[in-house]
This record gives structure tokens, sequence and C-alpha cells, in this order.
């Protein structure tokens, strides 16, 4: 049993770090402003899933991070068998702000495609330099 939970946990793993490698080839390949922020979004729902993993216990039975009781008696139990808070705290904290940029990106390449008429950064590479040196489009 305890090889089919390692398997299991190798497969998570390796398909993270799998999704976290093609994110950033989106995000550094790509021309497509669209397909860059749709990568950024993966890259950083996947790198909270990785931080929520990694308070996560490998261990049965697997209690919430609440505390039963204020006695002696419940707190050795609570802290072998609950998960850490902390990493789920952050997580939330990262997705509302990941929230927050995703949107300002968002609004960003309405406003680029509104000005210049393109999303794709090489056919933006040609227009913004011309248009700062005063040249018409």
């Amino acid at each position: 049993m305890n090889e089919v939970i390692t398997f299991i946990w190798a497969v998570i793993i390796l398909s993270l770090l799998t999704t976290i490698v093609i994110s950033l080839y989106g995000i550094a390949r790509r021309p497509n402003l669209v397909k860059k922020l749709i990568a950024l979004t993966i890259f950083g729902d996947t790198a909270n899933l990785i931080v929520v993993l990694l308070g996560y216990r490998l261990i049965y039975p697997v209690a919430p991070p609440i505390l039963p009781s204020l006695s002696k008696d419940a707190l050795k139990p609570f802290l072998s068998m609950a998960v850490d808070p902390l990493p789920q705290a952050l997580v939330i904290t990262a997705v509302v702000i990941g929230m927050a940029v995703n949107v300002l990106i968002a609004f960003s390449i309405v406003q680029i495609y509104r000005l210049y008429g393109t999303v794709d950064t090489r056919e933006l590479g040609e227009k913004i330099p011309a248009i700062l040196r005063g040249e018409s489009q």
C-alpha cells in the first residue's frame, strides 16, 4: 500500500512540475499577450497548489487545523495529525493578489489592443518605437 501512495505522490509532483514548465514556456515564448496571461494564471495556480501540498501530512487520518479542546490530552494527537494551516493562509492571500494582478494585466491588454490594434508582441515591437518617434501609424 505504501508503494502505491508513493507512486501517486510521484505522479502528482511530476505533473505539477510539468505544468510549471509548460506555463513558463507559454509566458516566455508565446507572442500573444492573451496567451501569456493564460500561461501566467496557470503558473500561479500551480504554484499555489504546490504550496498547499507542502502543508499536507502523508499520514492517515488527517485532521483539519482546528483544536478540538484546550486540554493537554487533546494537544498531542492534534499536533501529530493536523495539517499545517500556514500554507493555506498564504495561498488564500496569493489567490486574491493573483486575481488582482490578472485583472490589471487583462485591462492593460484590452487597452493595448484598443490603442494599437494588436496583442502580438512582435507587431507591438515594431509599432511602439515608430509611435514614440512621432511617425504616424
